[in-house]
């Protein structure tokens, strides 16, 4: 089974211009290059389920939903699956998170994740029937502040210890907000995930190799280091995706379970930047070997080998 998987969070169609004085509908180029990346599934927030003012405002705006009017090629050549989980509810419309899938969705159920009033929030879990294996999927947008994307973290673990069998394949992507980078190892190890550009690149072990070269210089010069203080906490790598223009913040994930990742990626310039204040990142993966634990967190790099 090879699978590509991309999440984006579309900032609902709508961005403001170069000089930021109005906003430009930019929701037909973003289908086009939506299907450019050739992508299997597709993680999508920020999805305008319905916007009367936009709809009255900008020509041509789609009358149908925008994971409808997304699920869509231009030349209607390729179509998905659309699944949409309404967020946030306002006078005027909704939006919220959506899965455009190439294979069949046989269940789907959207969950209010909101910890405050002032920002709506939610998670979309879909399960996928590829071949003869369902794949659990779930579309995460996770709050701003950082008190809050721990809430819903743990109530997001809570319902996949639930409702997702130990060894059944998985996939977590979304914007999660967490440009400090505070909630991937608690997740890796709770559900036994692992971070798509972590699988390529592991983050921390040069850096480990040079803090014990350290310690074994002072050794030699007499100083005693304990071993435990040397151990530098393992940080899970991530891809900067936000914003656009000059992507700095890791803040669009895509976590998998029972999967090898083959590649990663984030496309950049100025033709992705003038689509969303986000930057999309696109894994190519392929099914796990029975028995091999693909999903796992790469246990550390226990060697005291020193840097030649």
């Amino acid at each position: 089974m090879r699978l590509r998987v991309a999440t984006y969070n579309i900032h609902k169609g709508v961005l403001r211009d170069l000089f930021g004085l109005q906003r430009v509908a930019r929701i037909h180029e973003l289908r086009t290059r939506l299907h450019e990346l050739d992508a299997d599934l597709v993680f999508l927030q920020e999805v305008q389920g319905q916007h009367e003012r936009h709809a009255r405002r900008f020509e041509h705006w789609p009358a149908e939903p925008q994971d409808v009017f997304l699920s869509r090629s231009p030349g209607l050549r390729h179509t998905f699956e659309s699944a949409y989980g309404p967020n946030a509810q306002y006078l005027h419309g909704h939006h919220g998170n959506a899965l455009l899938s190439r294979f069949p969705i046989l269940h789907r159920d959207n969950r209010d994740f909101s910890d405050h009033a002032l920002e709506k929030r939610g998670v979309l879990h879909c399960v996928v029937q590829i071949g003869n294996t369902p794949v659990h999927c779930f579309v995460v947008h996770f709050g701003l502040l950082a008190r809050s994307r721990e809430r819903q973290l743990e109530a997001l673990i809570e319902w996949i210890r639930r409702a997702v069998p130990a060894q059944a394949p998985l996939l977590i992507a979304g914007d999660f907000n967490d440009w400090r980078n505070t909630l991937s190892r608690r997740l890796c190890e709770s559900i036994g995930v692992i971070e798509a550009f972590d699988a390529l690149r592991p983050g921390m072990p040069r850096t480990q190799q040079a803090v014990w070269y350290v310690r074994d210089r002072l050794a030699d010069l007499g100083v005693d280091v304990a071993h435990e203080s040397v151990r530098l906490p393992r940080r899970v790598r991530s891809a900067r995706t936000f914003p656009a223009l000059v992507p700095w913040l890791r803040m669009d994930r895509i976590y998998l379970r029972g999967f090898t990742v083959t590649d990663a990626r984030v496309p950049r310039g100025a033709v992705w930047a003038r689509l969303s204040d986000h930057s999309p990142v696109i894994a190519d993966l392929e099914r796990a070997a029975p028995g091999q634990s693909a999903g796992a967190l790469p246990p550390p790099d226990r060697s005291d080998k020193a840097l030649p």
